[in-house]
């Protein structure tokens, strides 16, 4: 990636935060901000992602994709499926994803994607919006081990693998991967990244609890995404939920 502009930090709080203030500043789509460790590395629904040194690939790319703000969830699903394009492709293991964000390995999440955006399209210079996608990936256990609210559920790509593990490597290829699904986005093509999405979907048919942003729960069997990528939950009842946001659970497996 010799001619793409990475940033590289030692620490930082949060790669997101920093891809977003060099994003307002005009840092051109492409630009990777990627950091050693994070102090305050956080996933979705403000859950914070532990983010040590030596441990894992913590990095933001910064995007600027022509889309309207209601296509805008998409690119989670997207560079969600980018990422575990990319580990399929270099360590020869089938991670699976759980909506909308987490990756999996033997049922135990090792990777998260966390999209957010800054500025949106301005119409007056045609600009178009700033997004950045952070991605976490466990390489390595932590010295010690997980911390006990940790253990139960996560995992590192070290442990499910057995050849040698490159961040840089891994880096580059995620990159691209994100890139790529992103470009079947910017077309149109959301029904080739979701067709594929859901190949890897670890929560088709399977019992889910979600607990929606006014704090009710409901249970029922996922139904996968739909055409437009949001969740679908068939309750005891048989009525059907679309989920736009709010807290997952795989029942008996990992939070959200």
């Amino acid at each position: 990636m010799e001619t793409r502009n990475i940033i590289r930090l030692d620490v930082t709080e949060s790669t997101n935060s920093a891809a977003l203030e060099v994003g307002q500043l005009g840092a051109a789509a492409g630009t990777v901000v990627v950091a050693e460790t994070q102090t305050g590395g956080r996933g979705r629904l403000n859950r914070s992602w532990l983010s040590l040194p030596g441990m894992g690939l913590y990095f933001t790319i910064i995007l600027r994709p022509r889309l309207v703000p209601e296509q805008l969830p998409k690119v989670t699903l997207a560079a969600g499926l980018g990422v575990c394009k990319a580990v399929e492709t270099e360590y020869d293991v089938l991670p699976k994803i759980k909506w909308p964000n987490d990756l999996l390995l033997g049922g135990s999440k090792f990777a998260g994607i966390l999209s957010e955006t800054g500025s949106m399209q301005n119409e007056s210079t045609g600009q178009a919006p700033l997004v950045v996608v952070g991605v976490g990936i466990n390489l390595f256990p932590p010295a010690g081990g997980f911390p006990a609210e940790l253990e139960e559920f996560a995992t590192t790509l070290s442990q499910h693998v057995y050849t040698g593990i490159s961040a840089e490597i891994l880096l580059e290829a995620c990159v691209l991967s994100i890139e790529k699904e992103l470009q079947h986005l910017v077309t149109g093509d959301f029904q080739t990244i979701l067709k594929e999405w859901k190949q890897r979907d670890a929560s088709k048919d399977k019992n889910l609890t979600w607990v929606t942003p006014k704090g009710e729960k409901v249970t029922g069997v996922s139904l996968g995404p739909d055409a437009d990528g949001i969740l679908r939950i068939r309750d005891q009842a048989g009525a059907i939920h679309t989920v736009i946001s709010g807290d997952i659970k795989l029942v008996g497996n990992i939070p959200g």
